[in-house]
């Protein structure tokens, strides 16, 4: 985990863009979770969607669930409440990660604020000016 903008000690000029590095590599973390999860969630809401109906009109239909890589036949009555569970601790998780990624964002502009940093993106990488020095990455 990148240390805190707000530190005392400086970090030596070597440091500095592994710490970043870390940073921008714990952010895309964080954002492809969120993306896979905001595409769980979505699913989780289509079927909901589609099952809503028939818990009052067919509640002893047949349906069909995938539980631990198993195909498992169930009633619609008995898939449904599950399916809402899962699709509110997905929706928990998925605000929880968002909080912490804004977070992590704030701390690492301070972060780039108190190194000076500006981000150039380069045809093959990326470069990093720091303090107006060229440290440089590709």
């Amino acid at each position: 985990m990148p240390p805190k903008a707000s530190t005392s000690q400086k970090l030596q000029p070597n440091e500095v863009p592994v710490v970043f590095q870390r940073y921008r590599t714990e952010l895309q973390n964080l954002a492809q979770k969120i993306g896979e999860l905001e595409s769980e969630m979505e699913e989780h809401a289509l079927v909901l969607s589609t099952l809503k109906p028939l818990v009052t009109s067919e509640p002893t239909r047949p349906c069909y669930r995938l539980i631990g890589g198993t195909l498992v036949r169930r009633t619609v009555k008995d898939v449904a409440p599950a399916l809402e569970t899962n699709y509110s601790g997905i929706k928990e998780v998925l605000e929880s990660l968002v909080k912490n990624y804004k977070g992590k964002e704030e701390e690492f502009g301070a972060f780039q604020r108190e190194y000076g940093i500006q981000v150039s993106r380069a045809a093959e990488g990326f470069e990093y000016l720091i303090q107006d020095r060229f440290v440089g990455q590709r």
